[in-house]
């Protein structure tokens, strides 16, 4: 679980760390303006974005659930890409703005101070929001990449409360940070992590074949490497790096991190601060002018700063938040100079870690001015000490620094200047870096890469762990097999041919399937797992557009007890039932054409009670031919489209048929009004019974629709997402149930042949689930509505329903199509 949970840290830590600092310049503005009682305004923003963020997390999270299989694939990919470019522009921006973003921030609230407090939640709420939505996007990639949502979570909230604390102790002055570098190292260690996310989501379009390639590997370590051992594990859950991977996602992967890196890289290395110019040993500080205070004499040679320059290298240190901290009497004060023998320890970090307003206020030799010392005016320490204060948070960033040397302009008052025989300033000697800059990145890319070729280096070729190693080709399958022992074994099965295939461990008796692999292409391995026991075992191999090829059989006879393995169905054996159910189809075409020219003559005769009775036998007989709905193609959208998807809802010009016709016969339309809408489904049903013996049914599709009528019931009408007035839904569940019972009439013979199981424990809950869905028929054949039921009854529905699906999942697998049969 902690090897998943280091990206999702990072990403908590620092996105945690930006909003975190934005609510402290909030609130620091506030508490200075003397405006704490806006403050729950803050609160309130700062909770609305929080809100947001975490629906927005939930709205991916059954989104995804709710597609199926390949659409999953492609959703995952998809927002993958999308926090992949977030992510890149958050650490870009984030690296450009650290040195500004506080200055705006406090302007963004001085101005919503004068517009009221809808103004001031609304710059806290899109302040926050941002990080927040940023978050749970990335968040949501890196579970999606794992697998499982504990250790991302795990690792968000370990980030979340390390930013939290780390802000806490910013605010109260406890600890100080370097910003600029904090934000520059992590936003390298973000973009190597950023560089796996892509690979991976390259991945999943691939397996959404929304992408080519996905059986065209550049690299196959899994003979090598162990996928179970800790240090694989390690690398997968943080840099999202396989042991097998693709042409597309090597290539993604290099170009992302060759590119970003260098930018970024590059744009730390021009972003470094211009070196402070100290001022000659024993130079003071003279302040601008003020009453009562007097000017240097001509002749001083020491170079002179402007009083605002003190504000200016106040800025660059630590200053209270607290406002009665900063109205403790100002203490006068010069710049301390530096000096060749004081050398700044770190040219890079300019002032940025000093640890008190005092070191920028460490006393100094006066100016001598005509013989006498002249001094720094109490006015001037006071105008210094008062623009320290509102340097904002104790952060502050390495680039500040240039600000030092660069005198004051924007006083109406000018400074006093250097006298024209002043010493030149002496600069600073800088101290070389002990590693270069692309030191960090470099590392973090080479070293697991080294790890990974050390280790494949020592193996010699050979297996991790003793898993044993099966080659398998067109010419010679199953080389290197031997009996296995009793128990879950783990095959890596190496493809060693030149073209792509279908592997199989089989029954060589009766060619019943142990364990497969599909698309295992030439050069690749592969683990297949399945569990053995007392039998023969053969390995079954079936190139592309090759015969199938059979290995020498093996016998375990000790130890092992018996092992299910599944019948492998061919097309030959499901093309009896598919015959049986397209004749089943068009019968109920026909059927349908009859009630839907019932319903279009109830409307042109304007009688629209006998028209509300008799559009549900009409709906309810099209939903009872539901393991066809993959074949209808566009006339499903035509005769039962839902607003789904559409700009206009319920008076888009695309929302047509049964779903149209009902919300007009319960929202009060006139007949006049639907009898086109009645006419143009009727010749939409004349349509797909004309064309349907020409549309290609796809026998594989029969085993699926045994669970997916039922599961796409469950998800639309049992959640009330399908009603448009009538109140029906349980009498299209009704309809379903019907269809699911047409299909399990036809497969019975081949689902008991394989496991005789399934059936009995189907038929019972199939009998229960109906039961509990009649008992809401009246005798006059109306529907109680779903959301009249009581919590109760509507919880034994969807229970009943519920593991009648999970009586019915066994049947895909069982009857799916293999080349092995």
């Amino acid at each position: 679980m902690w090897d998943d949970a280091f990206p999702s840290c990072l990403i908590g830590l620092r996105e945690g760390l930006e909003a975190g600092l934005i609510v402290s310049v909030l609130v620091a503005t506030l508490v200075r303006s003397d405006q704490r009682g806006r403050l729950p305004h803050v609160w309130t923003g700062v909770a609305a974005a929080i809100g947001l963020s975490m629906s927005f997390g939930a709205v991916l999270t059954f989104t995804a659930a709710n597609l199926p299989g390949k659409s999953q694939e492609a959703f995952g990919g998809t927002l993958s890409l999308v926090a992949v470019v977030f992510v890149t522009a958050m650490v870009f921006w984030m690296r450009r703005s650290a040195r500004t973003f506080s200055g705006e921030i406090k302007q963004k609230v001085t101005a919503a101070l004068g517009m009221g407090a809808g103004v001031l939640i609304a710059t806290s709420f899109l302040a926050v929001g941002r990080e927040g939505l940023e978050t749970a996007l990335f968040l949501w990639t890196t579970a999606q990449a794992a697998g499982s949502s504990s250790g991302p979570l795990a690792g968000a909230a370990v980030g979340l409360l390390l930013a939290a604390a780390l802000c806490w102790g910013l605010y109260r002055r406890v600890l100080h940070i370097n910003l600029t570098r904090f934000f520059s190292i992590t936003g390298a260690v973000l973009i190597v992590i950023a560089a796996g996310v892509l690979g991976y989501g390259m991945r999943d379009l691939q397996e959404a074949t929304v992408i080519p390639g996905g059986t065209s590997y550049a690299f196959d370590l899994s003979a090598h490497l162990d996928p179970a051992s800790w240090y694989v594990t390690v690398v997968q859950g943080t840099l999202n790096l396989t042991p097998q991977m693709t042409w597309l996602q090597v290539g993604v992967y290099g170009s992302y991190l060759a590119i970003v890196m260098t930018l970024f890289v590059r744009g730390v290395r021009g972003a470094a601060p211009a070196k402070p110019v100290p001022v000659a040993p024993g130079a003071a500080v003279a302040a601008e002018p003020t009453a009562g205070a007097s000017a240097p004499a001509e002749g001083a040679k020491p170079a002179v700063l402007a009083a605002t320059d003190v504000a200016g290298a106040a800025e660059r240190v630590s200053v209270p938040l607290d406002s009665a901290e900063a109205e403790q009497p100002a203490t006068p004060a010069a710049t301390r100079a530096g000096s060749p023998a004081d050398p700044d320890p770190d040219p890079g970090a300019g002032s940025a870690v000093a640890s008190t307003a005092v070191e920028a206020e460490r006393s100094a030799a006066p100016a001598p001015a005509g013989g006498e010392a002249g001094s720094v005016s109490a006015d001037a320490d006071k105008a210094a000490t008062s623009a320290a204060i509102e340097a904002g948070p104790s952060v502050t960033s390495a680039s500040e620094g240039e600000h030092a040397s660069e005198p004051a302009s924007s006083s109406p008052e000018k400074a006093s200047a250097p006298a024209d025989n002043a010493e030149p300033p002496v600069s600073t000697p800088s101290t070389p870096r002990r590693f270069p800059r692309w030191t960090v990145p470099a590392a973090l890319v080479g070293v697991p890469a080294l790890i990974a070729g050390i280790t494949v280096a020592a193996s010699g070729g050979k297996p991790a762990s003793g898993t044993p190693v099966v080659e398998v080709s067109a010419a010679d399958c199953g080389k290197g097999f031997s009996a296995p022992k009793p128990g879950r074994q783990t095959f890596q099965v190496r493809n060693t041919g030149s073209r792509t295939s279908e592997i199989y461990l089989i029954d060589p008796v009766s060619n019943a399937v142990y364990g497969e692999v599909e698309g295992i292409a030439p050069g690749t391995t592969r683990a297949l797992i399945a569990t053995v026991g007392t039998g023969s075992y053969a390995w079954r191999c079936v190139p592309n557009g090759g015969k199938a090829v059979t290995s020498a059989a093996v016998r375990v006879s000790a130890g092992g007890g018996s092992v299910q393995a599944v019948l492998p169905v061919s097309e030959k054996d499901l093309a009896a039932p598919l015959a049986a159910y397209r004749t089943y189809v068009d019968q109920g075409l026909a059927d349908l054409q009859t009630k839907t020219r019932t319903l279009q003559s109830d409307l042109d005769a304007d009688k629209l009670d006998q028209a509300r009775k008799d559009w549900l036998p009409a709906h309810t007989r099209y939903a009872s031919l539901g393991a066809a709905y993959g074949t209808f193609a566009d006339f499903d959208a035509k005769i039962n489209g839902r607003t789904a998807g559409l700009a206009g809802g319920v008076d888009d010009p695309a929302f047509t048929g049964f779903r149209r016709i009902e919300y007009g016969l319960w929202h009060g339309r006139s007949a006049a009004t639907l009898a086109p809408y009645a006419k143009q489904l009727a010749a939409d049903v004349d349509a797909l019974r004309k064309d349907f013996p020409k549309q290609d049914f796809d026998p594989a599709d029969l085993p699926l629709r045994t669970h997916e009528i039922l599961e796409n019931t469950l998800h639309r009408e049992l959640s009330g997402n399908a009603d448009y007035g009538s109140g029906t839904e349980l009498a299209t569940t009704e309809a379903n149930l019907d269809g699911t019972r047409e299909l399990l009439t036809l497969l019975r013979p081949l689902i008991d042949k394989r496991n005789a199981k399934v059936i009995p424990a189907v038929d019972t809950w199939m009998r229960r689930t109906e039961q509990l869905v009649l008992a809401q028929r009246a005798e006059d054949g109306t529907w109680t509505p779903l959301d009249k039921l009581s919590d109760t009854d509507r919880q034994r529905v969807d229970g009943a329903v519920g593991q009648l699906l999970e009586e019915l999942a066994p049947i895909p697998d069982l009857l799916e199509i293999r080349k092995a049969a």
